[in-house]
């Protein structure tokens, strides 16, 4: 019954194909309909092909298989596939092998190869690759250490079988978990404690298969923490905006959230969207998560929404505050060109000075013609005795009033 199953769809693919090649007036042709098929261990599959030929005699025709590129065998020839593998119709153009009771060493390439009496070989490149398939379990965690409100995929063989849509059954500690239909995966999302246990599962109508088991052990959380609030977009807000407010926490399982405006629930979940916001939402704003280890409350963000005039009037105040700045800084740059203009077109300090001291210097050489005063200076052509004389008592009275001079005669 299962071989028949598996025939008819192949067969009328083949013949589909088969009726499109000749169509077209191929000459010769091998066509493997399938690149890749899964079997399931101990049951029995039929690997489809088919070919075409002219009238000229084919004088071989057989399956080859390869485990590597370095291990081909023949399959008439091979003892592992003796009373094993069979030809359906090989006359009429069915080249399908007929494999039974599939072992795990039958996984690899197939691929027929027709000979002609003319010594040529027609075959087709590619082939078939064969995956063969148990009901061993495999175990995928989001971490090591698997925690409440992680989850688990549990898979069940490495591939689907082709051509029949299998049913998976899933037992937990021995009682009927679930039954899946063509899906071999069982996702278990958040888990609690209760969900650890040891899973197995089998493929409907091979429960003789042997299968595997995997314990799945589910660790307590933890209560919320590290909470925070973030407002988005961030800065001024005005009415008619879009605003978000996020709110963030760690929490094993997954926390609850809920949002308070002034100490009211407002919403609920992490996320909490105002669209066309207006100054009635203006306030103080939480954010509380919650699971069933704890609770913990985010500090309160204020959120103020400003009128649309408001927006306006600050606007124009800093576009007027940004014109006068510019106004200045152009009236002093003006002011320090006009500064520099002027220093450069009058003399500097340094020439007045050295301009005097050369008029000093000209004027000079009168002095030494020019008659004395013995009250003011001393000449250079009085004897040292009298300019000695001179100079010590040129601020004497004595020396400038006759009166003295006479008394001293």
């Amino acid at each position: 019954m299962f071989v028949n199953i598996m025939v008819c769809p192949a067969l009328l693919l083949q013949s589909f194909i088969w009726i499109s090649l000749m169509g077209k007036g191929v000459q010769y042709d091998v066509t493997h309909i399938v690149s890749r098929m899964c079997v399931v261990q101990q049951s029995s599959v039929l690997i489809p092909c088919r070919y075409t030929s002219p009238t000229e005699q084919v004088s071989a025709a057989e399956w080859f298989f390869e485990r590597s590129p370095e291990q081909k065998v023949r399959v008439s020839q091979d003892p592992v596939f003796e009373s094993r593998g069979e030809f359906v119709q090989p006359d009429a153009g069915n080249c399908s092998l007929l494999l039974k009771d599939v072992r795990e060493s039958d996984a690899g390439i197939f691929r027929f190869v027709l000979s002609t009496a003319s010594g040529r070989n027609w075959t087709n490149d590619q082939g078939i690759q064969l995956e063969v398939t148990d009901a061993e379990l495999e175990v995928k965690t989001e971490s090591d250490v698997v925690m409440e409100g992680d989850w688990i995929l549990l898979v069940c063989g490495s591939c689907i079988p082709s051509m029949t849509v299998p049913t998976y059954i899933w037992r937990k500690d021995g009682h009927l978990h679930k039954q899946n239909q063509g899906d071999n995966i069982l996702v278990l999302e958040s888990v609690e404690l209760q969900d650890g246990g040891r899973y197995s599962c089998t493929i409907s109508g091979h429960e003789r298969l042997k299968s595997t088991s995997a314990e799945v052990t589910v660790r307590p959380g933890y209560p919320p923490k590290n909470i925070s609030v973030s407002i988005s977009p961030s800065g001024e807000i005005v009415e008619g905006d879009s605003v978000t407010l996020s709110c963030n926490s760690d929490a094993k399982p997954a926390a609850e959230i809920n949002w308070f405006k002034e100490g009211k629930p407002v919403e609920s979940g992490r996320i909490y969207s105002i669209s066309n916001i207006c100054s009635c939402h203006s306030g103080e704003y939480k954010c509380r998560s919650r699971n069933k280890h704890g609770e913990i409350e985010s500090d309160a963000v204020k959120l103020n929404v400003m009128y649309a005039a408001e927006k306006s009037s600050s606007s124009v105040v800093a576009v007027g505050i940004s014109a006068a700045v510019v106004l200045m800084s152009v009236i002093l740059v003006v002011f320090i060109w006009l500064l520099i203009r002027r220093k450069r077109a009058t003399p500097s300090e340094e020439q007045n000075p050295r301009g005097s001291r050369h008029s000093k210097t000209l004027e000079a050489p009168e002095d030494t013609y020019m008659t004395l005063d013995p009250q003011s200076r001393c000449s250079e052509y009085d004897t040292l005795d009298d300019m000695k004389r001179s100079c010590e008592n040129t601020d004497d009275p004595k020396s400038q009033d006759p009166a003295y001079e006479d008394i001293d005669n």
